[in-house]
């Protein structure tokens, strides 16, 4: 049996780069040579335990890659295209995706299962592996354009489409004041996502210089920080009694409550954060459910469409998220990455990782 390396989770705290078999292309199935991935905060999730996926699957949903092998019923692609998949592979076919769902494809009517369209590194295998089965492939594979590198496009796959739909699905406006709370990756990508949009103040909340930093270059007008400041009251006081906005991209308690308490009547949250454990409402900040807010959800948009367009906007320099791909580690070495990332050492934002 041919066999390839991949990085594989066995139980809390423990995973590793193993052997593992080499995937074979069914029918509508496609199995690319990955040539660039990343860790993603989901999978500091999973091997925390926070977010339980079963032992032996291998990690990773963010790949750009090389077709290696194509199944029958795949049109309009050749071996050796380069191609970026989504972290979201959406079928195209099913209840959820003809509604306009595809990011929970998976929905049937024998019943329904959240985030069913995230399967790398959830339910199948995923990308932090030297070889990537792609289901759906006619929906999911986006050919690369010939100028743009693997590192220009790498982190569209998730983080980039996540960050940018905090931004949609909040429906920033034109003219809107819109708060972003955690600059990581994905919440930079939310502020450049309000930028896109349109919004005339964004303001940007971290407690890390150097991520507050990114966040002016990436398109922030003011930088808050919650350990020197009122951020909730400076949030009023700068965008004239709240935002039209609030995007929270951090998954806790206390990021989703100030969220919440900075809006003006008739606002929205915007919620990218995974939360674990419970997340409750507060009565005050809530307006006793009268003060027309609204909450959102969003899981990352996927599929080839999403990704075609995003590297549009990399392709015509409307965007430029390579700063954000601050570390390098070969797919042997990515315990080390784990440990730099899950800690957040040395200015990291994102690794990049090559099998």
């Amino acid at each position: 049996m041919a066999t390839m390396r991949a990085n594989v989770f066995h139980s809390k705290g423990k995973f590793g780069v193993a052997e593992t078999p080499m995937p074979k292309a069914g029918y509508g199935q496609a199995v690319i040579r990955v040539t660039l991935t990343t860790i993603c905060g989901t999978d500091l999730h999973i091997v925390r335990g926070e977010y339980q996926i079963k032992p032996g699957l291998v990690l990773g949903h963010e790949p750009v890659g090389v077709i290696a092998e194509l199944g029958a019923g795949i049109a309009g692609y050749d071996i050796g295209d380069r191609v970026l998949v989504g972290a979201i592979t959406p079928c195209g076919q099913c209840r959820a995706c003809l509604s306009g769902h595809q990011a929970q494809c998976g929905q049937s009517a024998a019943g329904y299962q959240a985030i069913g369209g995230w399967r790398f590194g959830n339910t199948l295998d995923g990308a932090q592996a030297e070889y990537l089965l792609v289901p759906h492939a006619q929906a999911n594979l986006a050919k690369i354009p010939a100028e743009l590198t693997d590192e220009q496009v790498v982190l569209l796959s998730d983080i980039a489409s996540t960050g940018f739909s905090g931004a949609e699905s909040g429906g920033v406006r034109l003219g809107d004041a819109v708060a972003v709370f955690a600059q990581g990756p994905i919440g930079l990508c939310a502020t450049i996502g309000a930028r896109l949009m349109g919004a005339a103040l964004i303001i940007a909340v971290d407690t890390d210089p150097l991520r507050l930093r990114m966040a002016v270059r990436m398109g922030a007008d003011i930088v808050l920080d919650p350990k020197q400041t009122d951020v909730v009251a400076d949030i009023k006081q700068l965008s004239g009694g709240g935002v039209d906005v609030a995007i929270e991209a951090l998954g806790l308690q206390e990021t989703f409550e100030n969220a919440l308490r900075c809006l003006r009547p008739g606002g929205t949250l915007s919620s990218l954060g995974v939360y674990s454990g419970k997340l409750h409402v507060p009565y005050d900040a809530f307006a006793a459910g009268i003060g027309d807010y609204r909450i959102v959800t969003t899981l990352c948009p996927g599929g080839k469409e999403r990704m075609t367009r995003l590297m549009e906007l990399v392709r015509h320099r409307r965007i430029d998220l390579a700063p954000l791909l601050t570390h390098r580690f070969s797919l042997e070495n990515i315990a080390e990455a784990y440990d730099l990332f899950g800690r957040r050492g040395e200015g990291v934002l994102k690794v990049a990782v090559k099998p």
